[in-house]
Formats: structure tokens, C-alpha cells, sequence
């Protein structure tokens, strides 16, 4: 192996010790979503001062917001050991029979994307997380035979992006959800200044909070652009000031409300091509040259959220904010008149 290949072995090494670095190891270290820790610490607590299994839990938020690092912290604190899966990679039964059969006492389950998961292993799932145990059927026809398998007591950490899409009798048998909030400047702030830390990255705090408003309230797109201005930093031998971080995100279209390429794109076709509307969704997409459902899962959430778009019967709308963010006058009905 020549040096050059060691050396890059290394250094990726070290970019996965700096990524799992970046997860909180404890409650105390998670930075924001203050209530949703208080809540955790005591349920977690509860169950130790009892020598039992933490009840069912249920993270729901946006990507980004810390569920599966959540997951992670809920098995550090009690000691247990952690089984990560995800729901699109359950699409049988017995694929989850599996697993649940194979899991220790006290062990945590994680599954992502717990919505996406078959409607067979759904059903499954019911009767583990209240009695664990399952029933196996063998066989097929009038021949067929059940066989129980008792489980092993286990905890069920499901964390979804869409709790609307999960059936409500999987959705009552967990015992505490959790809902994630966006998260405020501030509390993006200390998210960075740990990150910049963990990263040996010299930058001082005026930048820092330049990348935090450009965030979109999530901890994952905050590391992201960190990362993002080290490199340019780096590669331009520069100080990692507020004026490297403006030219970073600017190479990589990122505006001042934190707008990328896409957000803006669809901004622009509302405004201009469809004088602010309404104009409808699948209309918008072809406009944008973009699948309808990545503008309404990715896109929308955060324009209607910052208040540049709206939803209405008859289609999407630009508000007044929107026109403004663009430079232009509105020059029809904008969502605000609506």
C-alpha cells in the first residue's frame, strides 16, 4: 500500500471518528429541544429507579432535527445495547420476526422511517410491543399452525417523519411521543461552536452565526455548511471569518434565509412566471423541471414555514415576503390579501 493511500485511509478515518464525534453522547450534551430531553430524562430515570424496560418511544420531527442521535442517547443512558434498523428494509414478517427474536433483554430497537415499514410486519409488531411475543404461522391452507415465540423484553424507539402516516393502533402502543421542533439561532449557535471544536476550526462567532441563519432550523444542515466553509477556508488559505462564510455559501447557492437552488427556483416560477399565483403543484413541477412529490416533501415545508409561500385551494401562492426576498413589486394578489 503506497503512503498516499495510507494517508487517505487515515484521514478518512478520521472524517468518520469527527462524524460520529459530532452525536451528542448524553441528555445533557444534546443541545435545544428542551422539553422533549426533560420529558426523556424522566422516563428514562423512572424506568431504572423500577429495574424495567424504558416504555415504547416515538421520535416524530423533520430530517435533521437529532431522532436517531435521540435513539442513540436513550440506549448510552441506560446502559443497554442498540439495534438500529428501518422500516423500508422490513418488508415482510418474517423480517422482522428475525430480528425480534434475535434481540437480548433490555436491548434497545431502533427502527427509521418507521411509517415505511409493511403492513404485515405492522401487525407483527402490535402484539411484540404489548405482550412480547409473536406468532409464527407455518404452513398454508386448513393445514396451517401457529407457533408463539416468546421475546425477549425490548425497547421500541420509532422515529418517523410523517406520524400522520403511521395506523393508530401502532401509533397507541407507544408509551411516550416525543415531537422535535425546529430549532432557534441560538441553539444552532452552540451546535456549531461544538462542531467547529471537535473540528480544531478557528472561527469566530459573528460567522458562526452567519452559517446558523442560513440553517433552516436543523443541526444537520448547520454541520453541513460548517464543513462546507472549513473546506473553502482550506482550500483559500483564508481566515474562516464572516466574509469566507458568505463566499462559501454563495458558491454553493446558499442565500440568506437559507435558500438553496430549488427553493428559489420554484420562488422564481411562482413570482415570475405565474405573476405569484395560484398556480397548481403539478404545473409548478414542470415548470421547475422537478417531480411533483420532491416539491411538496422537500421544497414546500420550508417556504410555507418562512412565510414565502402559501397553500390555498386553488394552488400555491407567493406572499408579499416572497416578492420582497426576490427584489420585485407585487404586481398581483399575494397571499398576505388572501
Amino acid at each position: 500500500m503506497s503512503d498516499e493511500v495510507r494517508r487517505a485511509t487515515a484521514e478518512s478515518d478520521a472524517e468518520l471518528a469527527f462524524e460520529g464525534a459530532l452525536r451528542p453522547q448524553s441528555l445533557g450534551e444534546f443541545v435545544g429541544q428542551h422539553k422533549v430531553r426533560r420529558q426523556l430524562q424522566l422516563l428514562l430515570e423512572a424506568a431504572a429507579l423500577q429495574n424495567r424496560t424504558p416504555d415504547h418511544i416515538l421520535l416524530a420531527g423533520p430530517p435533521g432535527l437529532g431522532k436517531t442521535t435521540l435513539a442513540m442517547i436513550i440506549a448510552h443512558e441506560g446502559q443497554r445495547p442498540l439495534r438500529m434498523t428501518s422500516g423500508p428494509a422490513i418488508q415482510h414478517a418474517g423480517d422482522l420476526a428475525a430480528v425480534l427474536s434475535s434481540l437480548v433483554p433490555g436491548e434497545v430497537l431502533f427502527i427509521d422511517e418507521i411509517h415505511r415499514m409493511a403492513r404485515s410486519a405492522e401487525e407483527m409488531l402490535y402484539l411484540a410491543m404489548e405482550d412480547f411475543r409473536v406468532d409464527i404461522m407455518v404452513g398454508k391452507g386448513a393445514g396451517a399452525t401457529s407457533i408463539p415465540l416468546e421475546l425477549a423484553p425490548f425497547t421500541l424507539v420509532g422515529a418517523t417523519t410523517r406520524a400522520g402516516l403511521l395506523p393508530n393502533p401502532l401509533r397507541d402502543r407507544f408509551g411516550f411521543t416525543a415531537h422535535l421542533e425546529f430549532y432557534e439561532p441560538e441553539e444552532l449557535h452552540q451546535v456549531l461552536v461544538r462542531a467547529a471544536r471537535l473540528l480544531a476550526l478557528a472561527i469566530d462567532d459573528d460567522a458562526l452565526g452567519e452559517i446558523a441563519g442560513r440553517s433552516r432550523g436543523t443541526p444537520r444542515i448547520a454541520n453541513r455548511l460548517l464543513r462546507r466553509v472549513r473546506d473553502y477556508a482550506l482550500v483559500h488559505g483564508g481566515a474562516a471569518d464572516r466574509a469566507a462564510v458568505r463566499a462559501a455559501l454563495e458558491l454553493y447557492d446558499v442565500d440568506e434565509q437559507g435558500l438553496d437552488r430549488l427553493d428559489r427556483a420554484v420562488l422564481s416560477a411562482v413570482v415570475e412566471r405565474f405573476d405569484g399565483g395560484p398556480v397548481g403543484l403539478s404545473t409548478l413541477a414542470v415548470s421547475v423541471g422537478e417531480e411533483a412529490e420532491t416539491i411538496e416533501a422537500v421544497v414546500e415545508p420550508f417556504l410555507v414555514r418562512s412565510g414565502l409561500l402559501s397553500r390555498t385551494p386553488r394552488g400555491r401562492v407567493a406572499t408579499a415576503r416572497a416578492w420582497q426576498h426576490l427584489g420585485l413589486a407585487p404586481r398581483g394578489t399575494v397571499a398576505d390579501d388572501l
